[in-house]
C-alpha cells in the first residue's frame, strides 16, 4: 500500500496531458487506469465525478510530477480563477486525509509547509476568486472541508488583523490546519454521531486540544504559535472555555483568530444532525449572543474578509 499515493480526481483538468500513471484500486489490487502523456477528453472526468468514482492512485515515486502537474495548473493562466481553485483544494484533500487517518503524521506536517505556501500565493494572486476555496468539495466528509475551510478562512483574518510576514502566516495557516488533529484519538463513532453527545461522549471529545499537542510534541521544528492554534482554539474571551479556562490575552492571538473560523465554518456548514445557517446570520449570532467568546476586533475584522471572499 506504501507503493501508492493517492489523489482526488477533481485536482486534474479534461485534455490536459498528466504527467503521471493512474491506477484505480480494484480487489486491493492496482490496476492501470490512464498512461502518462494521455488526458480525459470530452466529458469523461466530470462523468467520472458524478457517478463519485473520485479517488484515484498514483505511484509513490511520481508524487512529486504530480505536484509538479498541479502547480502548473495553478500558475496556467489559461485557466479561469475558480478552476484554480478547485484544483488546489481537492489537491490539498490528500494532505489532510494523511493528518488525521495516516500514520506517517511526520510526512504531512512537513508537506503542508508547501500546501499553506501555495494557498497564500493563491490568495495574493487571485483576491475575487478566494471564495472558490471554501465549501464543500468532491467528497463531502466534514472533518476534512472543515479543517481546509478553517485555514483559508484564518489565512484571511489574519492577513486583515495585521499579519504580513510570510512565516507568521505560514504557521497560522498550519496551525488552522490542525487545529482538530487530535481528533485522531477520538473515537469515529463521537465525531460522527448524529444528535447530542452524552456526558461521557463530550467529556472525551473536549480532550481534543490535548491530544492534538500531545501529537504536535512529538515532532520537532513545529513552533509555539502551530500548537496553540491547536491547543487553546476552543480557549473563551471571558474564560469559560477549555482544556484550560484562559482569557483575554492569555490566549495566543493565532488561536484567537481560529476560535472565530472555528465557530463560524461549523455554523455555516451543513453537517449530518444540523441546518448550516447563511454568513449572515452566523455573524450576527456570533455578535449578539456569542460575543463573549472572541476577541471584540477580530469578529469585526471577520465581516471585512467574508465580504472579499
Amino acid at each position: 500500500m506504501d507503493k501508492y499515493y493517492k489523489i482526488r480526481l477533481a485536482s486534474l483538468h479534461p485534455y490536459t496531458p498528466i504527467t503521471f500513471d493512474l491506477y484505480v484500486l480494484i480487489n486491493q489490487k492496482y490496476v492501470l487506469y490512464m498512461r502518462a502523456g494521455a488526458a480525459f477528453e470530452g466529458d469523461k472526468l466530470e462523468h467520472l465525478l458524478n457517478r463519485r468514482a473520485d479517488v484515484f492512485y498514483i505511484r509513490y515515486e511520481e508524487k512529486d510530477a504530480y505536484k509538479k502537474y498541479v502547480k502548473a495548473r495553478v500558475d496556467d493562466t489559461k485557466l479561469k480563477a475558480e478552476e484554480k481553485a478547485l484544483i488546489l483544494k481537492e489537491h490539498s484533500f490528500t494532505l489532510v486525509e494523511e493528518l488525521f487517518e495516516n500514520p506517517k503524521v511526520d510526512e504531512a506536517l512537513e508537506e503542508s509547509k508547501e500546501l499553506i505556501s501555495n494557498f497564500i500565493s493563491f490568495i495574493d494572486a487571485e483576491p475575487t476568486a478566494v471564495g472558490g476555496l471554501i465549501g464543500l468539495s468532491s467528497h463531502d466528509f466534514y472533518t476534512y472541508n472543515h479543517s481546509l475551510d478553517v485555514c483559508i478562512y484564518s489565512l484571511g483574518l489574519g492577513q486583515k488583523s495585521g499579519i504580513t510576514n510570510k512565516d507568521e502566516l505560514s504557521d497560522l495557516g498550519r496551525g488552522a490546519l490542525f487545529h482538530d488533529l487530535g481528533k485522531r484519538k477520538v473515537p469515529v463513532e463521537i465525531i460522527c454521531k448524529q444528535g447530542t453527545l452524552d456526558e461521557a461522549e463530550w467529556a472525551q471529545m473536549k480532550r481534543h486540544p490535548l491530544y492534538g499537542l500531545q501529537i504536535l510534541n512529538e515532532f520537532p521544528n513545529i513552533s509555539d504559535a502551530i500548537k496553540a492554534c491547536c491547543f487553546e482554539h476552543h480557549e473563551n474571551h471571558t474564560g469559560n472555555g477549555y482544556p484550560q479556562g484562559i482569557k483575554g490575552n492569555e490566549i495566543h492571538p493565532m488561536a484567537r483568530i481560529v476560535a472565530i473560523t472555528d465557530t463560524y465554518d461549523a455554523l455555516t456548514t451543513k453537517r449530518s444532525y444540523n441546518v448550516p445557517m447563511s454568513p449572515q446570520d452566523a455573524l450576527t449570532l456570533m455578535k449578539e449572543k456569542l460575543a463573549g467568546r472572541f476577541d471584540p476586533d477580530l469578529l469585526k475584522a471577520m465581516y471585512s474578509v467574508l465580504f472579499k471572499m
